[in-house]
């Protein structure tokens, strides 16, 4: 299953992620998105795809942190 992680550019060499993984494309491109607007020091943003486990939706607004599956959150 693929999955898919903001990633943040920093210069023209770094690249960095957070722990936050979506399901779709489309999730992680609106959240990196919205983090990107923010933030004053990445030079740019995109999306990677990834294994990793799904633990955030993107609601239309903002990043929502999914329960794990004992009803906890991270």
């Amino acid at each position: 299953m693929t999955n898919y992680k903001p990633q943040f550019h920093f210069g023209t060499t770094e690249r960095q992620t957070n722990g936050q993984v979506f399901a779709t494309y489309d999730e992680a491109q609106s959240s990196a998105l919205n983090r990107f607007r923010q933030w004053i020091i990445p030079t740019d943003y995109s999306v990677i795809e990834t294994d990793d486990p799904v633990n955030y939706m993107w609601d239309g607004h903002t990043d929502v942190l999914l329960s794990d599956k004992r009803g906890e959150t991270e």
